[in-house]
Formats: structure tokens, C-alpha cells, sequence
């Protein structure tokens, strides 16, 4: 027989047409975005081109009149039913059903290709005239010792079938079994495979997990995925947790914190009181479980950083007993050097710069140390907060909301300062403070102001004359004021300011002095 007539009858009664047309339309539509798909193409195109091998081999041995003819066309069929149900279960598994929206488990495609193609084989050789009856009979001891030797590996194997089936685990769930604690990557025949935090990969026999108890982690019915997580710190009992508490609160809700969900909101509460400290946890949920110990770090700074403007120190162990010598000239040192810290941030508020001495050093020993982190809102716009903050170190974005869009229109740094109007005159906040790095800043307050003016009225003009100067320099850049129109809007602006700062302070008009012109 002519050999290409002998390898076209091969070919035709072996269906390689179909078996290539079925392998070229699975690597078309199958997605190969990830690795165990890639593979599976892989597979496909080898198995269909070991089939067409055995095809020109067949023919070959056909067109010669070899006797061996008829077993590679055996082999040849056998090669074509694993590349046609391997390839029709690519597509229907990794192509039609993901269109469908149906979501199927990896381990039903492994079970269902692999008994579609174990009876493909019986049928192929059936049909080459292999008596099956007889190798099955002469093969049950064979059979039954081959099934007790692989009775964990049929459990791993029905384990795994169960984890899927009643959806229990699921390929991205980050789960806790015994020690190790991760995120499920892959759910296979034998194991499951868990990523831990530490970038090791851990392979679970999954009859392990049918067995033992399985923690799913941020997983709650009808609710988003987050982990609740604690953070836990001690104050001592001279505060009260009602303070304490209300300290953290605001800190914890003052702006967004990355990765912590808004609902439940975080807070803090009081767990238990031991000998010489009360013991705190702040409570929040995690939206990303794989950034546990980043969002801690973030949560601890904003506790910190509450508590050391409350000037509330978190405890120390009650056996602990500190010895400082300390003398009357280490005392003197120490107060002048802190009220130097104070006079340096208060000589930076151009506000105060022509108050006389003694004013600003009573102003200078009000001031409150006030140290905000990273993320947290100093202050906000609309909300009403009588204090002035002046910066030493650090930056912070101003940010102002108009029709919901939230835009940044200045940065301040080290020497500026901002709520001079909410503490001269109740003014709400105009725009929103928010540190862009780890903030010192000092506190300057109501009371403390009130009480200079009450012991000097007349220094609301010289306040509101520096207030006026500001207001109007910005105004007659706009407005293009002459010379003469910015100097009586000035006086205008500095007339209304100062009464408008004695009303607020409940101080009347008729105290001041001479106003000057």
C-alpha cells in the first residue's frame, strides 16, 4: 500500500481531526492567566501530538505489512481519547462554566477528566480486543493489596472532594490549623496548600483538615470579609477609663486608618484591673488579613500619640522604683530649658509677636504639648474647637471639601501655625488638618487666653490689628485695594475683630483703652 494512503486510512480511523481540531479550540479559549492552566494546555497539545506520532508510525508500519501495526493503533486511539476529554474538560471547566458564572471546584474538574478518561481507556481497549473480565478476575488480590496501601492517599483524596463540595474552604480563605496560620492558595487531590505571612508554603494533608478543627478567619455570614483584632495596652488607675477611653475613641475615628473598616468602628475598652493598672484593648476589624502586624503598628502609633496628648503615660510595673537625684539648681535647668521650648513656639505666632514680655511668657506657660502621627486629623473642617496649634517639627496638609471633593490648599511645617479665629472668636474650623508625618506641635487654649485679656482687654486690638493685616493683605491682592482703601478696611476690620474676640470672651467693649487709630 502507498505510504500516504496508508497514513491517511491510520489517521481517519483514528480521528485526528477531531483530536487536533478539539486541542486547537482548548488553547484558543482556555484562559491561561495562571500556571496549573498553562500546564494544562501543555498537557493537551503533548498528548495530541504524541497521538499524531503514533499515527505516522502506524502508517507507516501499515503501508510495510508489519504485524505490530495493530498495537500501535491501539496506543494511538488510547493517546486520542485522553487528548479529546482532557481538552473537552479545559474547555467546559475553564471556559464555559466560568461564562455561566458557575463556580466549580478545581478537584471535581481532576475527579470528572480523570474518570471520563480512565473509561475512555477501558472502552479503547475493549474494542482492540483486550479480554478486561479476565484481567480484572486474575487481578483482586493484586487489586485489594494496591487499595490498603493507598488507603491515606484515597483519604486525602475524599477529603478533599468533601472540603470543596460543601464549600467549607476556599482557595483565598486565610485559615488557622494547628500552628500554622495562612491563606489557602490551592486545594489539590492530596493537600492543601497554605501561605503563610512568612512566605513559607505549608501542604496540609487534606484528611487533616476533615479531621481537626479548621479556623476561617474574617469569614461571617452575610457580612464583608474582615478579622476582628486587639491591641492591647495598660494605664494606670489614677485615670480614669472613661477618660482614657474617650481619649483613644477620638483619636481612633479622627481620620481613616489603611486597612481598618469603618464599620464596627474601633474602639477602645477597659478588660480588667489588676494591682496598680487597668488593662485596655483597642478592638478593630481588619479588612486585609494579610497586612495583621503593618495595621497594629498603625493602631498602637494613634494610641500613643492619644494618650501622650491626654498626658496619660501608660503604666509601669508597680515593683518598679526609679531613684533620680535632684537638686534645686537641676530643677531651675530644667524649667528654663522647657520654658525655652515654649517662648521658641510661641514667638513663631506673629499673632502674639507684639505683646510685651511678661504677656508672652504667661501665654508661653499655658501651652499644651501636643504630638500627633502619621494619618490623624488635627482638626476638621465645620467642627468647632477653641485652641491654636502652633508646629515645631513635622508637616501637615490642609485639605478643604467642596460639594464632597476633598482637595489640599496648603502644607504647613515647622513655624506655622493654624486656629487663631476658633480661638479668638468660636469661629469652625475652615478646613481640614491632617499630619502627613509624625507632628510636635503646642496647644495653646481658651482658658489661658482668657485670662490675659481679663487682666488686659485692650490686647484684643493689638491681636485683631495683626488678624486685620492678614485678612485685608489677602483681600486687596483680590480686590486690587489702593493704598488708602487697604488702610481704612484695615481699621474697619480691626474694630470689628476686637469686638467680635470680647463677646466671645464674654468681656465688654467699654473695658479696653483708647482704641488707637
Amino acid at each position: 500500500m502507498d505510504l500516504a494512503r496508508a497514513i491517511y486510512e491510520e489517521a481517519r480511523s483514528a480521528e485526528t481531526l477531531y483530536v487536533l481540531a478539539v486541542s486547537f479550540l482548548a488553547g484558543l479559549v482556555v484562559h491561561r492567566d495562571e500556571a496549573h492552566e498553562r500546564r494544562r494546555v501543555r498537557t493537551i497539545f503533548f498528548l495530541a501530538a504524541v497521538h499524531l506520532i503514533l499515527v505516522l508510525i502506524a502508517g507507516f508500519l501499515s503501508a510495510t505489512g508489519s504485524s505490530a501495526q495493530r498495537d500501535v493503533h491501539a496506543a494511538s486511539l488510547a493517546f486520542a481519547a485522553l487528548a479529546i476529554v482532557t481538552a473537552a474538560g479545559a474547555i467546559v471547566f475553564f471556559s464555559l462554566l466560568p461564562r455561566l458564572r458557575l463556580r466549580v471546584p478545581r478537584i471535581v474538574h481532576d475527579v470528572a477528566t480523570a474518570g471520563v478518561g480512565l473509561v475512555s481507556l477501558l472502552v479503547v481497549a475493549s474494542r482492540a480486543g483486550l479480554n478486561l473480565s479476565s484481567v480484572i478476575a486474575t487481578s483482586a488480590v493484586l487489586t485489594a493489596v494496591i487499595g490498603f496501601s493507598l488507603q491515606d492517599t484515597l483519604g486525602n483524596v475524599i477529603g478533599g472532594l468533601a472540603l470543596q463540595t460543601d464549600d467549607s474552604i476556599r482557595v483565598g480563605d486565610w485559615v488557622k490549623v494547628g500552628d500554622v496560620n495562612g491563606r489557602v492558595t490551592e486545594i489539590r487531590w492530596r493537600y492543601t496548600a497554605i501561605e503563610t505571612r512568612n512566605w513559607e508554603t505549608v501542604f496540609v494533608p487534606n484528611s487533616v483538615l476533615v479531621k481537626n478543627q479548621v479556623t476561617v478567619h474574617g469569614r461571617r455570614r452575610g457580612q464583608p470579609t474582615q478579622w476582628r483584632r486587639w491591641v492591647w495596652f495598660n494605664v494606670d488607675h489614677r485615670f480614669a477609663p472613661t477618660t482614657v477611653i474617650e481619649a483613644v475613641n477620638t483619636a481612633l475615628v479622627a481620620s481613616p486608618i489603611p486597612n481598618v473598616a469603618s464599620e464596627p468602628v474601633p474602639h477602645a475598652i477597659v478588660m480588667e484591673f489588676a494591682e496598680s493598672w487597668a488593662r485596655y484593648a483597642v478592638r478593630y476589624w481588619l479588612t486585609d488579613l494579610a497586612a495583621d502586624d503593618p495595621t497594629d503598628n498603625l493602631i498602637r502609633q494613634r494610641l500613643y500619640f492619644a494618650l501622650k496628648r491626654a498626658k496619660i503615660p501608660l503604666s509601669m510595673p508597680a515593683q518598679a522604683v526609679f531613684l533620680t537625684k535632684e537638686n534645686q539648681a537641676r530643677e531651675l535647668e530644667q524649667a528654663r530649658e522647657d520654658n525655652e521650648r515654649r517662648m521658641a513656639a510661641l514667638a513663631r505666632i506673629d499673632l502674639f509677636a507684639k505683646l510685651p514680655e511678661t504677656d508672652r511668657a504667661m501665654l508661653a506657660s499655658a501651652l499644651h504639648f501636643a504630638p500627633f502621627t502619621k494619618g490623624e486629623a488635627m482638626t476638621r473642617q465645620g467642627a468647632t474647637a477653641h485652641w491654636l496649634y502652633a508646629i515645631t517639627k513635622g508637616s501637615c496638609s490642609v485639605r478643604v471639601s467642596v460639594n464632597g471633593t476633598e482637595r489640599e490648599v496648603a502644607v504647613l511645617g515647622a513655624g506655622d501655625f493654624f486656629g487663631e479665629m476658633g480661638l479668638l472668636t468660636g469661629a469652625a474650623r475652615e478646613a481640614t488638618v491632617v499630619a502627613t508625618t509624625d507632628v510636635e506641635a503646642w496647644r495653646l487654649d481658651r482658658a489661658a487666653f482668657q485670662r490675659l485679656l481679663e487682666d488686659r482687654p485692650e490686647i484684643s486690638q493689638e491681636v485683631a490689628g495683626v488678624l486685620a493685616e492678614r485678612l485685608v493683605g489677602l483681600e486687596s491682592v483680590r480686590d486690587h485695594l489702593s493704598e488708602e482703601a487697604k488702610r481704612s478696611r484695615t481699621r474697619a476690620e480691626r474694630e470689628r475683630l476686637s469686638d467680635k474676640i470680647l463677646d466671645f470672651f464674654g468681656l465688654s467693649a467699654d473695658r479696653t483703652s483708647a482704641r488707637p487709630e
